[in-house]
């Protein structure tokens, strides 16, 4: 038998701030540090030296983090212009330069190719892995690896500002999977130019704004301290992309113990997913069918 974990049974998210020159794995921890939370976890890793929304899940808001993880998301960032990283940011190694430095206007037009269903080639310092090892590693260890494409949904792509001749600000929204490094790296390829990330920022995650946000330094005044509670927004914001059914008494009993469990449904196809809720909280997550719900993701709150 397992080990039983310690710490608080509290569920919801908290939308964190994130700083740059920490690792989103060390964020969470600090999380649920300043919680005594029994439970954590993040929607959608930032690199190092990002910030922005860095969504944390807590308790049975865990569950809901794959719809989370699966929503639009939105960056700005600055590219570097006339210079190309072995990381396509500005930890790495400088491997190739230029001193073409194109218009306002090449640089708007270029950027529709990356509009639209496109295939990308993730960093080779990233997480993917390749015969069971993360890229990262064997790009560290200095092999020469080749990363196959991968689809991506880009919504919008729009120059915001030029700073100077070397640094144009870009705005991005994207589906799961996106690489901003990689835009920036095939954008200056595409002009000619070479370029990486300078500046990288997530301005929103699905339902979670960074003007909602609050800092790690704050989470660390406030730890232990009840105040922090208040900052936790529902673990039903993670599933608003669902569409939501109200569950009779008897029903939120049933799905509570694993099985099909009676809705009061009207608009619902027969097989879509959906959440169950009663008194406006969460019940579970599964298929509607014939007026139930089939439940796939539990809650016990």
């Amino acid at each position: 038998m397992g080990r039983a974990r310690k710490g608080r049974d509290i569920s919801g998210w908290l939308v964190v701030d994130k700083p740059a020159g920490l690792t989103s794995t060390a964020v969470v921890n600090k999380v649920r540090w300043a919680f005594g939370a029994k439970k954590a976890g993040h929607a959608g890793t930032l690199d190092p030296d990002a910030t922005g929304v860095l969504a944390v899940a807590l308790g049975e808001a865990t569950k809901t983090v794959p719809y989370i993880t699966d929503a639009l998301k939105a960056y700005t960032f600055t590219v570097r212009l006339g210079q190309s990283t072995n990381t396509d940011d500005a930890e790495g190694e400088v491997i190739a330069s230029s001193d073409t430095r194109p218009d306002d206007d090449e640089i708007k037009a270029a950027l529709g190719q990356f509009v639209g269903d496109i295939m990308q080639v993730p960093p080779k310092f990233s997480a993917v892995k390749v015969d069971g090892q993360r890229a990262y590693k064997l790009a560290r260890d200095g092999e020469d690896i080749e990363l196959a494409a991968r689809p991506l949904w880009v919504e919008e792509l729009v120059m915001i500002d030029r700073l100077d001749a070397d640094h144009v600000t870009l705005e991005m929204t994207c589906g799961k999977g996106g690489y901003v490094r990689a835009i920036a790296r095939d954008l200056g390829a595409s002009l000619g130019c070479h370029g990486h990330v300078r500046e990288l920022r997530r301005i929103w995650s699905g339902p979670f704004d960074v003007s909602d946000g609050i800092t790690l330094a704050r989470v660390e005044e406030l730890a232990q301290q009840p105040e922090l509670d208040t900052y936790l927004r529902p673990l039903e914001e993670g599933l608003q992309d669902l569409q939501q059914v109200p569950a009779t008494p008897e029903g939120a009993v049933k799905m509570r113990n694993g099985n099909p469990g009676m809705v009061l449904a009207s608009d619902i196809e027969y097989g879509d997913e959906c959440w169950a809720s009663l008194d406006g909280k969460a019940v579970a997550v599964g298929r509607y069918k014939a007026g139930e719900l089939h439940p796939s993701r539990v809650f016990n709150t």
